[in-house]
């Protein structure tokens, strides 16, 4: 007699192993989705990094988004203010302290969007009487954790 066919253990098998391989993967995609969208978070700091120090070599002081030139992703909302679809970015100037934050807008994983800021980084500018005049020192501030997880060259950004 000539088998023509699968057993149901044998597609018993099939279904249990690929049970198994969607279970692992599914939540790799989507840790990997959340990773490459906050990839934006470090780039656009960066730029901003940049161009503050760019600014303090010039003027000996700290400046505000509009003084230094610097346009975060996404379209302007308000001054100091960006969105894109992910974050929404905001800056400030505090005396001889420039200020850059982000926060998601939609769920990262463990991010929760709404939740308050998730990255923050502070420029300040040593003064013109200074022995370090016209230098910007960068400290990352105390974004949430859950949030610089997805980013974890973040705190690399920090110089003093």
């Amino acid at each position: 007699m000539k088998k023509q066919g699968f057993t149901l253990i044998e597609l018993m098998v099939v279904i249990v192993i690929m049970g198994i391989l969607a279970a692992v993967a599914v939540p790799k995609l989507f840790g990997m989705i959340a990773k490459s969208k906050a990839s934006e978070v470090p780039t656009a700091a960066g730029t901003w990094i940049n161009m503050i120090e760019a600014y303090a070599q010039e003027a000996y002081a700290a400046g505000d988004w509009n003084q230094i030139g610097y346009t975060a992703p996404g379209d302007k909302k308000a001054s100091g203010s960006f969105e894109s679809n992910e974050f929404i970015y905001v800056g400030g100037l505090d005396g001889d302290q420039g200020t850059w934050s982000a926060e998601n807008r939609h769920k990262l994983d463990d991010c929760l969007s709404g939740a308050g800021v998730g990255w923050e980084l502070t420029a300040t500018v040593q003064s013109e009487g200074s022995s370090k005049a016209g230098q910007a020192s960068i400290a990352v501030g105390t974004g949430r954790a859950e949030c610089m997880g997805l980013t974890t060259s973040f705190v690399k950004l920090a110089k003093d």
